[in-house]
């Protein structure tokens, strides 16, 4: 195709490439060719040429939204209602805003597909799109085989972790008045362009799932790295495992992750597959890098927290201000520290003055999140929030118990794993000693001794 860029309106040009360009043409001659598009001149596509060509790939809502935000872009200013079909140049500046614009630009096709209305939307009618948005990244990753190991998670309860996700999202955007969206009594306060395109800024999720959506459901050609969408899961173990996380929980905690470690996570223990044991715990756990940890409780409540330093047995608290706490389910959050203190992580084992567990936030006896040693149970103390994190209470109860744990190392395993003491933490636990031994499983904190200077 020509230059387009000497095609469109006053004021809107193109910001592709020219090789990016010239995909985008390809794409609107494939989608102008489709029988049901229109045969005037300038040529132009309709909803069902679009629909014609995405298939299966994406929900049906979300195409129809993404054709209406192209067709009611103004190249010229006119007041005069939007066309039938979209010409090239509109289907040109729509995928220019989307894909490469600022949060102006962003939003001012975001409002389009919100609404059919001109002006402000209701705050309901941006909760509904959140919902089809995220709904659509969950979809398109699961049709074109991209969720990388990872699945789609059935509703915990009655509340879908699409809309748990989706929640997360508004929640962010600030009302007029400066409020954040935070419940249902707000949705019928009016959103103008402004609003939304503050929401867009501050809330770069949305920007990032609509343009996975519009790559993969279109299949453009341009590039798109999921790897710091989507980690890479690994488990390296004989038999299926069922992970409580699920894509969208992963794809929300891996984007609060630091950048060089969001490309995988490998799987170091799970209540499911090494049994119930502190001590088994500490030994796959331990000189491992930055990890997540997350935990169901038996309230269905899914919590957990992010070691950016890799966790030692030791009676001092340990770590940096990089890691958070986070909640999954009933609710999505990320609590990140306040540097009221250094308590960032705490792990200890064999001890008879000091508490024995592992820690996260807050000080002794009063965590933010806390696993004791005697497996299976903890607290999420916060009056009203955790001092490290300012964290509210995790859990559905703050003393609760929990039957599935989890931990994640996350990027690279590290080339080196050393161990600081020839002593073992399963040396001071005969009971876990014995039942390994009797289970037929191996000591993994074994190969981590040194030698101990009177052998060598």
């Amino acid at each position: 195709m020509g230059n387009s860029r000497s095609h469109l309106g006053q004021g809107l040009s193109s910001q592709f490439l020219p090789e990016e360009q010239a995909e985008i043409d390809r794409l609107f001659d494939a989608l102008s060719s489709e029988k049901l598009s229109s045969n005037t001149s300038p040529r132009s596509f309709s909803l069902q040429a679009l629909k014609n060509h995405v298939g299966e790939a994406l929900p049906s809502e979300m195409v129809t939204r993404l054709f209406e935000g192209m067709r009611r872009v103004d190249l010229m200013g006119k007041v005069k209602g939007p066309s039938e079909n979209v010409s090239q140049e509109q289907f040109t500046v729509s995928m220019s805003h989307l894909l490469k614009g600022n949060s102006e630009e962003k939003s001012l096709v975001i409002m389009k597909m919100i609404s059919a209305t001109e002006g402000p939307v209701k705050a309901r009618e941006v909760q509904k799109f959140t919902e089809d948005l995220v709904g659509s990244l969950v979809h398109v990753l699961n049709y074109r085989q991209e969720l990388r190991g990872w699945t789609q998670k059935q509703a915990l309860g009655s509340l879908p972790r699409v809309q748990v996700l989706a929640a997360q999202l508004i929640s962010e955007m600030k009302l007029p008045d400066g409020e954040k969206l935070l419940g249902p009594e707000q949705l019928a306060h009016d959103c103008d362009r402004a609003v939304i395109e503050d929401w867009v800024f501050r809330t770069p999720h949305v920007a990032v799932f609509l343009s996975v959506v519009i790559h993969r459901g279109f299949l453009l050609h341009l590039s798109l790295d999921l790897a710091t969408l989507i980690p890479e899961r690994q488990v390296d173990l004989g038999r299926e495992f069922a992970s409580i996380l699920d894509v969208l929980s992963v794809v929300y905690i891996n984007s609060h992750l630091p950048g060089e470690w969001r490309h995988r996570w490998r799987l170091l223990f799970a209540s499911e597959l090494h049994g119930h044991s502190f001590a088994q715990l500490c030994g796959l756990i331990t000189h491992r890098g930055p990890c997540v940890m997350l935990l169901e409780d038996r309230d269905s409540h899914v919590f957990g927290g992010f070691a950016s330093c890799s966790w030692e047995v030791k009676p001092q608290f340990q770590g940096d201000d990089r890691c958070f706490l986070f909640s999954i389910f009933p609710r999505m959050a990320v609590y990140t520290c306040t540097g009221y203190n250094d308590h960032y992580m705490y792990l200890n084992h064999g001890q008879q003055t000091i508490p024995n567990g592992l820690g996260m936030g807050g000080q002794h006896s009063y965590f933010g999140l806390w696993i004791d040693f005697d497996f299976g149970k903890g607290h999420s103390k916060a009056k009203p929030t955790c001092t490290t994190y300012n964290s509210p209470q995790l859990s559905a109860q703050e003393d609760f118990r929990f039957e599935r744990m989890e931990v994640w190392a996350v990027g690279d395993a590290l080339v080196t794993q050393p161990a600081k003491s020839s002593k073992s933490i399963l040396d001071v636990d005969l009971e876990a000693q014995s039942l390994l031994e009797i289970s037929g499983r191996s000591r993994h904190s074994e190969g981590l001794r040194e030698v101990p200077e009177e052998d060598q």
